[in-house]
């Protein structure tokens, strides 16, 4: 039996195809599809993150430690300060992308074309400010110890509570160094390159200067790392094996690795999101300038890249808070 549907004016084959699921096109209902589908994505790597930061919530780095670099201002203490502007741009370029939907709603070339740009011009920004923010993690600007079982040693002037890099007092001492390889290295792990100081070398500065002690990677009941004493900073850094330098997939000098880990993926996948939104406002950009859109009499295909950029900014507010707020 032919299931039909009836309306005021005419009966309808509901399987005949030519209806419109909430008078939308094809092509807008496939774009919600994929956003559903990518939500979900984001939502249990989101979960994930969470539930090991709620296991390892004693030794989880704080953000406000960690990205405190500002481009031009090398050596200024300036929290989350880049972050919030990044931030900032991401947002402003999905109100621009806003304009640019409601101008081909008009039929405005003109105005579809300068929003574009501005949109373009901010995802391409935020991009690079990633890529920058990620080189500033993985290059690290102080260094710290790890002892054998995983922990993070940071150093602290005594009197002033503020890091020290490890070139600021570790000793010269000359002495044959090998890069580890899997043979032969601690835990049978290998390491592209040597650290700048060895192990040895920290601990003799250690020793020699009487203002520094330890910050371990624990958290107080505050929500502040714990500082040690004097005499347990000594006796804690005997424990060290190994020197590390920034933060990559293995080893991270703000604290847990897991840390380093999620950041990486989660930051990562949302940026390759960003990166390819750009790229195809880029080509929807040249379709508007030569004019593809006017002679088909509507601007849809920029509605429908509008709402991947609006799910893309949305999915950064929750990053964002995940990361760098909770």
């Amino acid at each position: 039996m032919e299931v039909t549907a009836t309306n005021p004016n005419e009966e309808t084959n509901v399987w005949g195809g030519g209806n419109k699921p909430l008078n939308a096109s094809y092509g807008k209902m496939m774009m919600w599809f994929f956003i559903v589908s990518d939500a979900l994505t984001f939502t249990g790597f989101l979960v994930a993150y969470g539930f090991s930061r709620f296991k390892n919530i004693d030794s989880w780095p704080i953000a406000d430690e960690v990205f405190t670099h500002f481009p031009f201002l090398h050596g200024v203490d300036a929290p989350m300060y880049y972050v919030a502007l990044m931030t900032f741009i991401l947002i402003f370029s999905s109100v621009t992308m806003v304009l640019a939907v409601d101008a081909g709603h008009h039929m405005n070339k003109a105005k579809v074309t300068f929003y574009m740009l501005l949109t373009i011009i901010g995802g391409a920004i935020f991009v690079g400010s990633q890529a920058w923010e990620w080189k500033n993690f993985i290059k690290g600007e102080y260094g710290a110890l790890e002892t054998r079982g995983g922990q993070i040693l940071q150093f602290v002037d005594a009197n002033t509570g503020k890091r020290v890099a490890l070139e600021a007092f570790a000793a010269d001492i000359a002495t044959d160094r090998t890069t580890h390889e899997n043979s032969n290295g601690i835990w049978f792990k290998s390491e592209s390159t040597l650290p700048t100081y060895s192990v040895a070398e920290v601990q003799a500065g250690f020793a020699a200067n009487e203002n520094l002690v330890i910050k371990s990677e624990k958290i107080d009941a505050e929500g502040k790392k714990i500082i040690l004493s004097r005499e347990a900073s000594l006796d804690k850094i005997q424990n060290a094996v190994a020197v590390v330098e920034g933060a990559n997939l293995i080893h991270n000098e703000y604290g847990n690795r897991l840390f380093a880990d999620f950041f990486f993926f989660i930051t990562g996948f949302h940026g390759f999101h960003v990166f390819s939104g750009v790229v195809i406002n880029i080509i929807i950009f040249f379709n508007v300038v030569i004019g593809t859109y006017e002679k088909r009499g509507h601007y849809e295909m920029v509605e429908k890249v509008g709402l991947y950029w609006h799910f893309v900014d949305l999915v950064w507010v929750f990053v964002f808070t995940f990361f760098y707020l909770v």
